[in-house]
């Protein structure tokens, strides 16, 4: 289990905690703030998992690939939002392809 899995678990309890507590004093705010933190939460576990499974894939690939995935993967750990946004963007690009006007 990654460390993002684990801290994305920590803010999902955190959100569900702060959500409870703002339904329980009538605090809207409070109530928003902790189901932003708990979606964080979801989001960062999301990615915790995506990364243990790709660490998973390129132990099972060909040893002359394997030091160029692992730099991907490194790479992927290190900037988690820019690997987001690139993933984001290639699946983008092939949907506008696929339509004409």
């Amino acid at each position: 289990m990654t460390d993002e899995r684990i801290k994305g678990a920590a803010e999902q309890i955190a959100g569900k905690a702060r959500n409870g507590f703002g339904r329980l004093t009538g605090d809207r705010r409070l109530q928003l703030d902790g189901r932003m933190e708990e979606y964080r939460g979801r989001a960062r576990d999301a990615y915790g998992r995506v990364i243990d499974g790709l660490d998973g894939l390129v132990a099972k690939a060909p040893g002359r690939y394997q030091d160029t995935a692992r730099k991907g993967l490194d790479f992927a750990r290190r900037k988690p939002l820019l690997t987001t946004g690139i993933v984001a963007g290639l699946a983008v690009v092939p949907g506008g392809l696929g339509r004409r006007r």
